[in-house]
């Protein structure tokens, strides 16, 4: 049921994605652009947004609008993470990454339109028409995507490679809260904010839930089927790189990402039963093969 309902909202929001591409037209940067977006994926950020509208009472026509924000910024990212110049990855998702597609400036210039556009999709009064919620979710956005949270983060990890010591525990969980974690945050809150409710359960919520996310990555990255991963593995070893396996060992980091879970299920304690679902979102996250 938990798969279904995933597979439900990544068809809601790609759906809300392609109506909004349909309205750019069709060029050489609209077809790279949609081709990032729409090239599969869990989808999981946007799951975030829908069920946290879910539980906080938002319209559906504007969690989709928000949730297709957020894509756009997550699929940007992952443009410029596969450039030569970053990870130089040749398959995202089992299919050739942008710059391969096409070239290197075509993708950086799709992941920068695609930036823009995820705000541009939330400045609109089709997601909220209180200018004030439009304003927090941009100045949150900004905040989790920029300076302090995922480039930052990018950065951190572009420097670990060339560290002249290996980074400690503590420093990679602060650097994976910036790269991955700061997007899943947003994911979170963008339900209460639209919601004009507090944000705390959901932020410590999804703080868990993308520890454990990114940690899993790092098992996967070891232990996981290229074939359905959909791109390289084992990039971290090659490169020398610290990461949550390398310091915890595959048992010790299955054992950290379980409580994890354990913890991102207690913070929905007041939420009953309705918040089922995040619950199995975040056993999901550990449970998965890609």
């Amino acid at each position: 049921m938990f798969e279904a309902a995933l597979a439900a909202d990544a068809e809601r929001v790609e759906t809300c994605l392609g109506g909004i591409f349909d309205d750019l037209g069709q060029d050489t940067l609209s077809e790279a652009m949609r081709y990032a977006v729409l090239s599969g994926g869990k989808r999981l950020r946007a799951f975030l947004v829908l069920e946290g509208a879910r539980l906080y009472g938002v319209r559906p026509q504007h969690a989709d609008r928000a949730a297709a924000a957020v894509e756009c910024i997550h699929a940007y990212s992952l443009i410029h993470d596969d450039l030569p110049a970053m990870d130089n990855d040749d398959l995202r998702r089992g299919k050739p990454t942008v710059h391969v597609k096409w070239d290197e400036a075509t993708a950086i210039l799709a992941g920068d339109a695609l930036q823009t556009l995820g705000f541009q999709i939330l400045a609109s009064t089709r997601t909220a028409a209180d200018a004030n919620i439009r304003l927090r979710l941009i100045t949150a956005l900004a905040e989790a995507a920029g300076p302090r949270g995922m480039v930052l983060g990018q950065m951190q990890d572009i420097a670990a490679e060339t560290a002249p010591q290996a980074l400690s525990l503590q420093q990679i969980t602060d650097l994976q809260a910036n790269k991955t974690g700061a997007l899943f945050t947003w994911a979170a809150e963008a339900g209460p904010v639209m919601g004009n409710a507090n944000t705390g359960i959901m932020r410590a919520y999804a703080e868990a839930i993308g520890l454990a996310f990114q940690i899993t990555d790092d098992i996967l990255d070891v232990t996981g089927d290229p074939e359905k991963a959909g791109k390289r593995l084992n990039k971290d070893r090659a490169a020398g790189k610290a990461t949550f396996v390398t310091l915890l060992g595959l048992d010790g980091a299955r054992r950290k990402a379980a409580e994890l879970v354990e913890e991102a299920s207690d913070h929905l304690q007041s939420f009953g039963g309705t918040g089922d679902t995040l619950r199995q979102l975040a056993r999901f996250i550990i449970e998965r093969e890609m």
